[in-house]
């Protein structure tokens, strides 16, 4: 039974930490294009670690180097693991992608 009670909550405190949490902070910079890194900092820092060094979810911070922007899509899309899918999605997914696959 503990077990059980367990695991509801880590899986409700991980769908909640996913959501990056408070109010809608806008995601476009100021010439109206999409913001990738205050993307990544609403919606991954909760599992990647601040400094995408790591944490609940595996490290961002070199996946370029491993990842390609369309692999990182995908996975962005569809999820992996412990990670959901569509946490971003459209324009932004894109964006973030991009930026990800320079991390190397």
């Amino acid at each position: 039974m503990k077990k059980k009670l367990l695991g509801i909550v880590f899986g409700a405190s991980l769908v909640l930490a996913a959501c990056g949490g408070g109010g809608e902070e806008s995601t476009e910079t100021s010439s109206g294009g999409v913001d990738p890194e205050k993307i990544v900092n609403n919606k991954c820092t909760s599992c990647h670690g601040g400094n995408l060094e790591g944490g609940m979810g595996p490290a961002l911070n070199k996946i370029g180097a491993d990842l390609n922007k369309d692999q990182i899509l995908e996975v962005i899309q569809n999820g992996k693991g412990q990670m959901p899918a569509g946490l971003i999605e459209g324009e932004e997914a894109e964006a973030v992608a991009e930026w990800l696959a320079n991390k190397k």
